[in-house]
Formats: structure tokens, C-alpha cells, sequence
């Protein structure tokens, strides 16, 4: 009997990865089409990046960040805040997104008590978004599922409609739908009178299943929040590092938030490694008072230089180049082999993030129940296909709502997408027989 709280039963024991595949104790290759939780970046397998965890790790351990800087931090946060959209970046790298997420929301309460505001005490989130399982991550996730047994100690955050184009509320849809959706935060930011910042995923992950946000969305929103003078975070831990086509997703609408986190990508998987990145304006404001915060292992060395490892490789390779040209491959697969699907209802996505939302009739739109478990038995289809994907469930109205997530390594090849397609095909006839 194995001494490991595990997260499922009978699973599989991995024993190797390279590229897209993972091998299993029994002899199996998957096609890692989800990079795992949309984590791997640059394929797996990458010498090179363990050699720079090694050569760190051969130097030097560990010390505490607030005894030591070290080269390894100085030199990634020095190469990291050429790439990513924020003014005069500060980067607090930490070893999760949950931690990052914690990370932000100190450091806008923070900033807003330097401000002399500190009456405001309050975060406003979307419904149906992600941000982390910690107490405090979890209080600005709109993920109902993952709230539910810990609500009695949640209440900080007030929440604002999902940012959902196939499934809009807006009642003008698709006209000027992202400006709606700002009237709406303002009309909360107002009413609260006391908002310290508003969190948003640049593109829905985990809940909602690759939703992209209207045209006009960010940059109202952006309006909305500055003129309020309530903090901008965009959460970028899922959509971060190239996964969309750009460096970070928010830069496809060229808002520059207060401040972004990012992980899953930045290491690729090969160290726990997350960042909290503020800008210079914020970091100027608490800097003078201190920011009370911390954690043991942020700021670690190593995961700084796998993290430099993977920003090499990813320039060197133009693999954000590459997650456009090849997500565009994905999406014309996607639509050619599944678009007249009885059961799709959606196929939506951006860059090398793909969902594909399953209904009980397209034109309606309609959910399948969630008893049905309809997510998990494609899981499972595909699993026996050798096909690896990531479960977005409740996405339709907090409960009922199935799809699943493609995000491959950014290394994904032609011949592997079209395996992706053809296993994905394969697998659903077993779902609905």
C-alpha cells in the first residue's frame, strides 16, 4: 500500500518524459497534450536545464533571501523584466501560482495603505475564475467547485460576471460587450467604496476553458480600474510565457497592469517556480514603508536558473512565434475534425491553448448534467488512446459545464498535432456509443 496522499486512484507511475510523450512504468507513451496543467513550455526532457539547475545546486544550496541576494535571481529577474508587459518590473519570484496570487494580494493592500487608503479592504474577481487553492487565492476564485467546502472561511472578494463569449450575458452580445463588462466593475468598484484591486485571468484557464475576452475588454476594464485608483492584476500563471502567441497574454490588448503574475511555464515544470512582478510605481510605493511578507523558499536560486535556462531556449527556439503558427494548426484540426460534432458546442482558444466545450445539442447550448461526468469519461477515452488532456468542469454555470483543455509544449510538432486531432477523434465514440 502506497504511504502517498494521492490526488486519484490507480495511477499510473511515470517513469520517463521527452518532448510531447510521457512513458509509464508498464511500457506506455502519452501524448502529453496538456503539458501536464499547461505547464511545460519547452517540451520535456531538456538537458539543459537540469545542467543549469545542477550547476547552481553545485555552487550553492540554499540561503535565505532576506540574508543573501543571489547571481542566479539578479541575472533571471534582470532578463525577465525585458519581456514582460509591466513598467519598471519589480519580480518576486516565489515556488507556485497560488503563493503568487498571495503575493499580489498583499502587495496591492500594502500599496493602498502607503497610499493613505487604507479603508479599502476588499478584492473584486470574475464568476467562473481561477487563481490558486490557497485560503486567500481561493477567496478571488469564482471556481464554485472548489470553494464549496471551505465558503464559511471565504468573503474578502465580491465577484463580477464571467468574461465568456459563447456563453455572454450581455444582453447586446456581440456588440461592445467588453465595455458592458467594465460598466458592470465600476458599478461594483462604486458601490463597495472600498476595492483595493481588481484580479483577472488576461484569458479564462482552468474554470472556464480557454475563453477569450472581447476586443474592448482590457483596455475598458484598465480605464475602469485607473480611474477608481483601484490595482490592476492580471494573473497570468496559466497564459504566461508564450502559451498564447505572446510573451504574456494581456500583451494581444497592450495593457500594462499594476501588477502580473505568471508560473506553470516560467520553469516549464523542472523547478516549482512562480513570480509575483510588480511595477516600478508600486514597488516605489512600498518599498519605503516594507512590504511585511514572505515565504522560505521564494527567491531560490535554482529556480531562477531554470527559469534563465528556459527563457534562452524559448528565444533561441522563437517557440512564441511557434505557439502561433502552431496553435493556428491546432484550431484548423480541431474545427475540421470535430466542428460538426453532435456534442461540441464550442472550440475556442488562442495561441497553443484550446478547449473544446461539450454539450447535449449545439444549438441549445445546453450543459450535460454534471452526474453524467461527461469530462471525465473523455478523459478516460482518451487516456486509452494515449492521449493526455486537462478537465475544465462547471464552466457553464458554476456546476454543470464540460470541456477539456489542449495546451501541448510549445515544442508540439506538425506530425504530433495531427496525432492529437486523430486520438481525440478516436476516443469520443467511446464517450457517447
Amino acid at each position: 500500500m502506497s504511504a502517498v496522499f494521492s490526488r486519484g486512484d490507480a495511477l499510473p507511475v511515470a517513469v520517463k518524459a521527452e518532448g510531447c510523450w510521457v512513458f509509464d512504468a508498464e511500457g506506455r507513451r502519452y501524448l502529453d497534450a496538456a503539458g501536464g496543467a499547461v505547464v511545460s513550455a519547452i517540451g520535456h526532457g531538456r538537458a539543459r536545464v537540469v545542467d543549469a539547475i545542477t550547476r547552481h545546486l553545485g555552487q550553492l544550496d540554499y540561503v535565505h533571501s532576506t540574508t543573501f541576494r543571489t547571481e542566479a535571481v539578479e541575472s533571471y529577474a534582470h532578463e525577465l523584466a525585458e519581456l514582460v508587459p509591466v513598467r519598471g518590473a519589480r519580480i518576486y519570484p516565489v515556488a507556485g501560482g497560488s503563493e503568487a496570487t498571495e503575493t499580489a494580494l498583499k502587495l496591492a493592500r500594502a500599496t493602498q495603505v502607503a497610499r493613505g487608503e487604507g479603508h479599502r479592504v476588499s478584492f473584486i474577481s470574475r464568476r467562473g475564475s481561477y487563481h490558486g487553492n490557497t485560503i486567500g487565492a481561493l477567496d478571488v476564485s469564482g471556481r464554485m467547485r472548489l470553494r464549496g467546502p471551505y465558503e464559511p472561511l471565504l468573503g474578502r472578494a465580491v465577484f463580477v460576471p464571467e468574461v465568456n463569449e459563447y456563453r455572454c450575458p450581455v444582453p447586446t452580445h456581440p456588440v461592445e460587450c467588453g465595455l458592458r463588462h467594465a460598466e458592470r466593475l465600476e458599478e461594483e468598484i462604486i458601490k463597495r467604496g472600498d476595492v483595493v484591486a481588481f484580479i483577472g485571468e488576461s484569458v479564462g484557464g482552468a474554470t472556464m476553458g480557454a475563453t477569450v475576452p472581447p476586443p474592448d475588454y482590457w483596455q475598458a476594464v484598465a480605464d475602469v480600474c485607473h480611474r477608481h485608483q483601484v490595482l490592476l492584476i492580471i494573473d497570468e500563471v496559466m497564459t504566461g510565457f508564450g502559451r498564447t502567441g505572446e510573451w504574456f497574454g494581456i500583451q494581444h490588448w497592450g495593457v500594462e497592469p499594476d501588477i502580473l503574475i505568471a508560473g506553470k511555464g516560467a520553469a516549464s515544470g523542472y523547478w516549482p517556480l512562480a513570480l509575483c512582478i510588480a511595477s516600478g510605481e508600486v514597488f516605489e510605493e512600498v518599498a519605503e514603508a516594507g512590504f511585511v511578507h514572505g515565504f522560505t523558499f521564494s527567491h531560490h536560486g535554482a529556480g531562477a536558473a531554470a527559469g534563465l535556462e528556459v527563457l534562452k531556449i524559448m528565444k533561441e527556439e522563437g517557440l512564441v512565434e511557434a505557439a502561433a503558427r502552431q496553435g493556428e494548426k491546432l484550431w484548423s484540426g480541431l474545427e475540421d475534425a470535430l466542428g460538426t460534432h453532435p456534442h461540441v458546442g464550442d472550440i475556442r482558444g488562442i495561441g497553443l491553448l484550446w478547449a473544446i466545450e461539450f454539450v447535449t445539442d449545439p444549438k441549445s447550448k445546453t450543459p450535460f448534467d454534471q452526474s453524467q461526468r461527461v469530462t471525465d469519461r473523455v478523459l478516460q477515452a482518451a487516456l486509452a488512446e494515449g492521449l493526455l488532456l486537462y478537465p475544465v468542469r462547471g464552466g457553464a454555470d458554476g456546476v454543470n459545464g464540460d470541456a477539456v483543455l489542449l495546451g501541448p509544449p510549445l515544442t508540439v510538432s506538425d506530425e504530433e498535432l495531427f496525432q492529437v486531432v486523430e486520438r481525440f477523434t478516436s476516443a469520443l465514440p467511446a464517450v457517447w456509443s
